[in-house]
């Protein structure tokens, strides 16, 4: 599928990102060249794909992938160009969706480790992973 503002996520890709137990990320340097990636929990909700940092703000990875707003991701066997962006806070019905796209798939790992990646204080951790060519 293809939004006005480029390539969007395949049905097949939402799917595989989605069902992947983790996903790897990786922000661009300067120069062009991908730092190291990092291993990380991800979830779709919808038709997008969201990450967010379970150490908050200052988790190095988080801080690279705003500052850089383009990297990779790696799932399921495929790596695909992405761009970050950070989601409004204020957007109370897409970090709902998020919070419960967690729960779903993580709860099994119980409230002490996945309540670090949902409520009121991840929502300024929240990205938004966007396929790009």
């Amino acid at each position: 599928m293809t939004a006005p503002n480029g390539p969007r996520w395949t049905q097949d890709e939402l799917r595989r990102i989605g069902d992947a137990e983790e996903l790897q990320v990786s922000s661009r340097r300067a120069d062009g060249n991908l730092r190291p990636f990092v291993t990380i929990w991800g979830v779709r909700a919808g038709d997008e794909i969201y990450v967010r940092s379970a150490h908050g703000a200052d988790n190095p990875w988080f801080q690279r992938a705003v500052a850089a707003g383009v990297g990779a991701i790696r799932a399921a066997g495929k790596e695909r160009p992405v761009t970050f962006e950070l989601v409004d806070p204020a957007r109370a019905e897409v970090h709902a969706a998020v919070d419960a796209a967690y729960h779903t798939k993580y709860d099994r790992y119980g409230p002490q480790i996945v309540n670090t990646v949902v409520g009121s204080h991840a929502t300024r951790v929240t990205l938004r992973v966007t396929a790009h060519d």
